[in-house]
């Protein structure tokens, strides 16, 4: 047999994943928060959801946009939670080979997504205020449907060569990842290969697409500023703005802990300990689902009117 053969191998043995490293001692603790966090994105975002789509006045762009958000919310937060937790608790750290990769996919592919659709509800929001007399007639539901799979469609094609690479390379027997779920350099770093061609794809065309819908959105909310403060009337400027609070809030919980995890992992090794890397990594994949359902239903009056119309009806029927 020979080596490339054995280093092939490899892949079918299991994997350690060992949480965070140098906090082992404080898993327990740390899952406290972050069940609770997972507990309340599971619940705020499936409710979110049924009450879109069981209110015929919320059927419109800006709440179906938000419906999908809302599921991407749910994915992208069950992807790693339960594993971390079961780290946390049980100490079942082990997994396959296929299994980190699926994991590794489903991570990067709807972290993706969802920042696909942040960009599709600043479009909403521009076309809302700058063009609201089109605003029904250029988002109809097929429009809507087209930029949802487009959305998903774009994220495939980015992420999926991700697979091909980490397949691509030969593993020497290194088996414990030091991280509480599979991302694509973690693994890529158990090979004995160059992983050079993984680090170039895996920074630059990841971080161009999440660059250019941070650029996009940037511009939807320039052009939208501009409109808002020519309109004369302070009350109606005052309205517009408010229909944008709630994205921006969740803009900002999105992007702002997941670059700096990006940029503190790659070039903040000697200056961050790897610990609050890893720490930042787990809240960052909880906390904006959890907080998401939260800002649009305390923001959003059409959301809290249908939630207390529901939590009127249920209390009647007790």
């Amino acid at each position: 047999m020979t080596m490339s053969s054995n280093h092939t191998n490899l892949r079918d043995i299991w994997y350690t994943m060992i949480g965070i490293p140098g906090l082992e001692d404080a898993h327990v603790w740390l899952s406290i928060p972050i069940c609770s966090m997972y507990i309340v994105a599971l619940i705020g975002n499936t409710l979110l959801i049924f009450l879109i789509f069981t209110e015929h006045s919320l059927h419109e762009p800006m709440y179906l946009f938000l419906s999908m958000l809302a599921l991407a919310d749910i994915i992208l937060s069950t992807v790693t939670t339960p594993k971390v937790l079961a780290i946390f608790w049980f100490q079942a750290g082990g997994i396959s080979f296929a299994s980190c990769v699926s994991q590794m996919f489903f991570l990067h592919f709807m972290f993706v997504t969802e920042s696909a659709i942040l960009l599709a509800m600043a479009i909403d929001r521009y076309i809302a205020i700058c063009f609201p007399l089109r605003y029904t007639t250029i988002l109809t539901p097929s429009v809507i449907c087209r930029m949802g799979i487009a959305s998903v469609t774009r994220s495939f094609l980015i992420i999926f060569p991700l697979v091909f690479l980490v397949y691509r390379l030969n593993y020497c027997g290194r088996n414990i990842i030091r991280h509480s779920y599979c991302e694509h350099m973690g693994i890529a770093r158990l090979a004995c290969d160059s992983i050079k061609v993984n680090i170039y794809y895996g920074m630059t065309v990841p971080l161009f697409s999440i660059g250019l819908d941070i650029m996009l959105i940037i511009i939807s909310y320039t052009l939208i500023l501009h409109t808002v403060f020519r309109i004369p009337s302070q009350n109606a400027r005052r309205k517009a703005l408010g229909t944008c609070g709630s994205h921006v809030c969740v803009i900002l919980l999105f992007y702002t802990p997941s670059l700096f995890t990006f940029f503190a992992h790659r070039f903040g090794g000697h200056t961050i300990p790897r610990h609050m890397h890893i720490l930042f990594a787990n809240l960052y994949v909880v906390v904006p689902p959890a907080l998401n359902p939260i800002i649009y239903g305390v923001k959003t009056k059409q959301i809290q009117d249908r939630f207390f119309q529901l939590f009127s009806f249920t209390k009647a029927c007790f």
